[in-house]
């Protein structure tokens, strides 16, 4: 019996690995819209799907990131600036799209766009920080896939959004955990609304050792702590300043060698005639954080306190 069921597991798995390298084709006739391609994931992932034959259309935040984006790559991948949390600059790109894209339609939109500034101890920031990170994480996000959508119908395409493992599992204070975990509930809708016409979408959770946020919060952290009041900065201490920096600037060293890990996936989402729900890159990902996801509260919460440090007069 036992050798029956090992057989049939064998099967499924050998099945779902079949299909999943089954891809789509005349790839090199489709169109792809990738959101903040100055850097990180987002140039990366540009710069892979140009190599690979599909027609880039690459948003920046600045003229710099564009210029050095064009130059690193072919004639087909296009440039233009974009600022997410402005609808007026949503609406041109779109209007740029449709003009490259003619009557064919847009195979994917990768909503990658996003930023971590400003983050720390909730009690640290205002309702302003948190509303700058989640305009662009969440609210910028929402407006570009709601502009684009008709184009993505038009072609029976793709949409990825890239979300994370702290969409999951909160790890740190600021807009950024907040805007993940919206991303996930929106993607879930959007998922259920946009099978009906044909279009997958495809959620892709780095953990925390494959994002690139960590290095923008140590550069930030200190700004933040250098307004907060007095009584505060007594309540905490210089010592877990030091210590939050430290534990973000490792997890930076950690994570700068496998950004390749993300975009990987998003390029299975995009290219795989069966690409998957939801992608999580990464090991930590896959046996840390999603995992402790389901665990019970107490012991979350317990590990966390371990990670994390201590303020100068916690209990």
């Amino acid at each position: 019996m036992w050798l029956y069921l090992a057989a049939l597991l064998g099967l499924y798995f050998l099945r779902q690995w079949y299909k999943e390298r089954q891809t789509v084709e005349n790839l090199t006739e489709k169109y792809v819209f990738i959101t903040g391609c100055d850097s990180g994931f987002g140039n990366l992932l540009a710069r892979q799907l140009d190599a690979r034959g599909l027609r880039v259309l690459a948003a920046c935040l600045t003229q710099k990131g564009a210029e050095q984006l064009g130059k690193a790559t072919s004639e087909r991948l296009k440039t233009t600036i974009l600022d997410v949390t402005s609808t007026e600059s949503v609406a041109a790109a779109t209007e740029w799209v449709k003009g490259c894209i003619g009557n064919k339609g847009l195979w994917g939109l990768v909503n990658n766009a996003g930023t971590a500034l400003p983050s720390g101890p909730n009690e640290w920031l205002t309702k302003d920080d948190f509303a700058k990170v989640i305009n662009v994480n969440l609210l910028g996000l929402i407006d570009v896939t709601l502009h684009m959508m008709p184009l993505v119908r038009k072609a029976r395409g793709r949409v990825v959004n890239v979300c994370s493992t702290m969409g999951r599992l909160a790890g740190f204070g600021g807009g950024y955990c907040p805007s993940k975990f919206g991303v996930e509930a929106f993607s879930d809708s959007l998922r259920r609304e946009l099978h009906l016409f044909g279009v997958q979408v495809s959620i892709v959770e780095p953990g925390g050792f494959q994002t690139t946020i960590f290095t923008q919060v140590v550069e930030d952290l200190k700004t933040v702590w250098n307004r907060v009041p007095s009584d505060i900065k007594e309540a905490y201490g210089e010592q877990y300043l030091e210590n939050f920096c430290k534990f973000a600037q490792v997890s930076f060293n950690a994570a700068s060698s496998k950004l390749h890990l993300v975009t990987d996936c998003i390029e299975h989402a995009l290219t795989s005639c069966y690409p998957r729900t939801r992608y999580s890159p990464g090991w930590d990902a896959k046996f840390l954080y999603l995992p402790a996801s389901y665990f019970p509260t107490s012991i979350v919460d317990f590990v966390m306190s371990c990670l994390l440090p201590t303020p100068a007069q916690a209990v």
